[in-house]
């Protein structure tokens, strides 16, 4: 074809290009706000989709669920001195003799370090026997070897020491400085000292969660709670373990935002302008602020409470936020935003348009430059 046939086809191609963008879609980041709509329940779809206000935002509203049964916080403070099955004991047995029965020649002192308590929560002292340690304190015990020796050596002089055994000790994995098995001594009987023990949390305290195993039962809380609330620094257990890790949840933006992608939670709570906000804001060249929404598939209860009726199991909801309207800043900072949420922010109605403008001009344009070289 020569220049100027391809010159007098340019009105061809114009209507061509119109052809072609009503047979396709042109590229874009997601349905409209129209499409959302036309995919509700009202219109025979699958979807509820709710205009927010103040009701709904407060009618949304879960605070997250942490905290420590009565079993953790009715545990009253451990004893330091009670021994346990696994603690160790070191003794030292001084006899007012020269040639005593446990003492060596020039000496009248005697040290047994590191006497393990067994299973049954007993030790054995040479002269005294197999003794009752466990349930005991050191001084108990001294006073039942030296009752024992007496018969034996002539005033007895008993010392007890206890050290942390395996019977006492708690494992502290995670998010702390200091990995590993920690005894519980007299300043680390409770969850915060032992925390600190351990060299401390090491993750932002906003998204700190402290989980703590006890045999068949597991507390959770997070660590700003633990240190505003005193109840939450509940007695430690020998046996315990303490977990600490950062908030698994997240949410993901999608459509006319600074970033598209899944971004964790940074905080407790995240509202609806929060989290806007953690992806950049709105495309201020493509979003439609009438059409924002979150994305969720919400619990029954809730969505009762949503519609005021009932409704049989979980509902695929779709929130939508008008930040256009006279309250609606406000009511977007009020409603929060959950775990496995998507925000999807729609595009303006004219950003299609500007798309179809710049395809069919494109073409034009290419066009005209070309009747220009012919006609130079």
């Amino acid at each position: 074809m020569t220049l100027r046939k391809l010159h007098r086809a340019r009105p061809a191609a114009a209507i061509a290009v119109f052809a072609v963008l009503a047979g396709c879609g042109l590229p874009r980041s997601g349905p409209t706000k129209s499409e959302i709509f036309a995919g509700s329940e009202m219109r025979n779809g699958e979807t509820l989709v709710i205009e927010v206000d103040d009701r709904v935002a407060r009618a949304t509203r879960l605070e997250p669920s942490l905290g420590f049964g009565s079993g953790f916080l009715n545990a009253g403070i451990v004893g330091s001195d009670t021994i346990r099955p696994g603690d160790t004991l070191g003794l030292t047995i001084w006899e007012n003799v020269d040639d005593g029965l446990l003492s060596t020649a020039g000496a009248n002192s005697t040290s047994l370090t590191e006497v393990q308590v067994d299973g049954d929560g007993f030790i054995f002292v040479p002269y005294a026997g197999r003794i009752k340690a466990a349930g005991n304190t050191p001084e108990a015990i001294r006073r039942i070897i030296t009752e024992k020796l007496s018969a034996q050596t002539p005033d007895p002089q008993v010392i007890v020491q206890r050290a942390a055994g395996d019977g006492a000790t708690v494992s502290l994995i995670g998010g702390v400085g200091g990995q590993g098995v920690y005894p519980i001594e007299r300043p680390t009987r409770t969850l915060t000292a032992m925390l600190a023990q351990a060299g401390g949390v090491t993750i932002p305290p906003e998204i700190a969660q402290v989980t703590v195993i006890r045999g068949g039962h597991t507390g959770t809380i997070w660590l700003d709670d633990l240190y505003e609330d005193p109840r939450l620094d509940i007695a430690l257990r020998g046996g315990d373990r303490v977990l600490v890790e950062e908030d698994t949840r997240s949410f993901t933006a999608l459509g006319a935002t600074g970033a598209q992608s899944r971004v964790p939670f940074e905080t407790q709570t995240i509202s609806a302008v929060e989290a806007i906000a953690t992806v950049g804001g709105l495309s201020s060249n493509l979003a439609d602020p009438t059409g924002v929404f979150v994305l969720r598939t919400e619990e029954e209860s809730v969505a009762e409470a949503v519609l005021g009726r009932d409704v049989t199991g979980q509902q695929q909801v779709a929130y939508v936020l008008d930040l256009t309207g006279p309250n609606g800043l406000f009511v977007a900072r009020e409603f929060e935003i959950r775990d496995e949420d998507t925000v999807y922010v729609t595009e303006a109605p004219y950003t299609q348009f500007t798309k179809v403008l710049s395809a069919i001009v494109g073409p034009l344009n290419t066009a005209n430059t070309i009747d220009n070289l012919v006609n130079e």
